[in-house]
């Protein structure tokens, strides 16, 4: 990894972006709570006021939480944005807090008008963070693709969160959609996690990838590829999805081929790496999450294609609860972990730098974290999404208890971990507050 640009003008704010992982981390820890405590009805169907305020704990409190705040942190380090933070911004922090809290809440009370407001107030916090990311966007000398990619994710989840809310309506007797509710339903959750959530993944993870391994970043035709079939895919689907039409595997297949293309540049990086640091420990844990997401992306791919292409399939309800674990735990959730564990203990490192005012280089980065807990993380992690797969598509309380157990255990171990790292970042004020 090239060695971290610590200038002032490229060092990440040192609060907000730990509020909204600390934040996150809160919300994916009251899912698995949640999971143990009412694993009976959480075990059902997924249509329901408990399992969708679970869900969206995860969905918006997790993984949108940690994606707003690597854009505070990997926009200056990785994406060479100027990064300047407002009263605003610590605002539109707090607006989105508790739209994610307020949503979550009135799905478990399953109280529509409650959920309109904090909507609301979600999409006010979010479309805040999105309007200075493209600002700064527009004059970052990073390539053009990853700029479209993350440009085109802030413009999704604007129509992903609007549609949520049209959704919100017609459950409240307000028609305004056409189709069936829960077609628009699939409709919104296909454009947050295809449009939002994954098409930021493929985005970012053009840079910060290379970066990690370390290899050559990719640039070029195949990465425009990946944008394009990416954004049409993920808008036709979700059209597809809340019309009812036959042409729903088409869309499918063209938002496959853009994670193709991106699996295409991974397969590159990891044939022709850059020479690692020295100091870089093997194995390596951060890596071995996000490598980990990645081969739960192929399996939700997969099984999302086989869903969409026989939707009356009599194995389709139950093996839809496994694609959505895989999709949202074992691939965006696992892969925010795995950026953390390396975004972490470089934003520390710069920070603890600047604090002595870049005259005492701090402790090597990559003795941060504790090995051990890292490594129980990954551990606990990959026996856990699938203990949860395995519990919703059989159905059974018991297991999901167990499985929501082992997750939350690797929960509170990152969060310990998390907090032995970043407390470099605060030995010394950095003015970047």
């Amino acid at each position: 990894m090239p060695r971290p640009d610590p200038t002032p003008d490229r060092l990440p704010p040192r609060v907000l972006p730990l509020l909204y992982f600390g934040f996150g981390q809160t919300c994916l820890a009251a899912a698995f709570l949640m999971l143990m405590w009412r694993p009976g009805v959480l075990a059902g169907f997924f249509y329901q006021p408990a399992t969708l305020a679970v869900v969206h704990l995860v969905t918006l409190g997790w993984i949108t939480g940690s994606i707003l705040g690597a854009v505070y942190m990997i926009g200056p380090i990785a994406l060479r944005m100027q990064v300047r933070v407002r009263r605003a911004d610590y605002a539109a922090f707090a607006f989105f807090a508790l739209g994610t809290v307020g949503m979550a809440g009135h799905f478990w009370i399953d109280s529509y008008s409650g959920m309109l407001w904090s909507a609301g107030t979600l999409l006010a916090g979010i479309g805040w963070v999105g309007a200075q990311a493209a600002g700064s966007l527009r004059t970052a000398p990073i390539p053009g693709p990853v700029k479209a990619h993350i440009g085109l994710a802030f413009l999704n989840v604007m129509i992903a969160g609007s549609l949520g809310f049209l959704v919100g309506l017609e459950k409240m007797g307000v028609h305004v959609l056409p189709g069936f509710v829960l077609d628009s339903v699939y409709a919104h959750a296909h454009l947050a996690g295809l449009g939002w959530a994954t098409m930021m993944v493929v985005g970012t993870g053009y840079r910060l990838f290379p970066m990690f391994l370390p290899a050559a970043m990719p640039s070029g035709s195949w990465v425009w590829a990946s944008a394009a079939c990416l954004e049409a895919g993920a808008l036709g689907l979700a059209a597809a999805l809340a019309w009812g039409s036959a042409s729903a595997p088409v869309w499918g297949v063209l938002a496959a081929a853009g994670l193709a293309v991106f699996f295409r540049q991974m397969h590159l990086m990891r044939r022709h790496p850059r020479k690692a640091p020295p100091a870089l420990p093997r194995p390596d844990y951060g890596m071995g999450h996000a490598l980990s997401a990645l081969v739960f992306l192929f399996a939700a791919a997969a099984i999302g294609l086989a869903l969409v292409m026989t939707p009356t399939a009599p194995w389709a309800t139950d093996v839809a609860a496994v694609y959505g674990v895989f999709a949202l735990l074992g691939f965006l959730s696992q892969m925010a972990v795995g950026m953390q564990a390396r975004l972490l203990p470089l934003f520390a490192w710069l920070h603890a730098y600047a604090g002595s005012g870049y005259a005492v280089l701090p402790p090597s980065l990559y003795r941060m974290p504790a090995r051990g807990l890292q490594l129980a993380v990954l551990v606990l992690w990959s026996a856990g999404v699938p203990g949860i797969a395995f519990a919703l598509y059989r159905a059974d309380p018991a297991w999901l208890r167990g499985a929501a157990g082992v997750m939350l255990a690797a929960v509170f171990l990152k969060a310990i971990n998390d907090v032995r790292v970043v407390r470099h970042a605060f030995r010394a004020r950095s003015g970047r507050d």
